[in-house]
């Protein structure tokens, strides 16, 4: 019988949203990381996301 391949889990929040988060690599500096909505909003020229996803999450500019 196969073993299972045991994988770690961590949980990190958002320092600016409080969102919480979950990823398989351990973080060097986790009081520094941010979400994805929390860097486009403090990047509003980077921020690359297509029309239609833009418009799910509601931030589609009103032009």
């Amino acid at each position: 019988m196969a073993r299972k391949k045991h994988v770690q889990i961590y949980r990190y929040n958002c320092t600016m949203t409080d969102e919480e988060f979950k990823t398989t690599a351990k973080a060097e500096n986790p009081d520094d990381l941010i979400s994805v909505s929390a860097y486009y909003e403090m990047n509003p020229d980077k921020d690359d996301r297509p029309e239609h996803i833009k418009q799910e999450l509601g931030i589609l500019d009103k032009e």
